[in-house]
């Protein structure tokens, strides 16, 4: 699986993008029929004591994957923009086994 990490008008971070990539990776493992990743990070400062965004957009066979979420770091906006990808690949997988 191809991975792309995206700092939106922010500085690259090598251990966010390392981090990405290590929790993507074990993702992939599970769900081998996963194409390519975008992951996105950016920084919203109007947000009141959050404003760290994940956005991870996934290419999978039929329509894509996306989830997003706002916390207060990007370790913990991470993880949770993981649990529901997670969540939304389960689905889609117990979909594509009825078929």
């Amino acid at each position: 699986m191809k991975t792309d990490v995206h700092f939106v008008k922010l500085s690259t971070d090598k251990s966010i993008e390392a981090l990405t990539v290590k929790k993507l990776h074990s993702i992939t493992k599970k769900y081998d029929w996963v194409i390519k990743a975008d992951v996105f990070f950016k920084q919203d400062p109007s947000s009141d004591g959050k404003g760290k965004i994940c956005d991870i957009r996934l290419s999978v066979p039929g329509p894509g994957i996306f989830a997003s979420s706002d916390e207060t770091s990007f370790e913990a906006s991470l993880a949770e923009t993981l649990g529901s990808i997670r969540k939304q690949l389960n689905k889609r997988k117990h979909q594509m086994s009825t078929h």
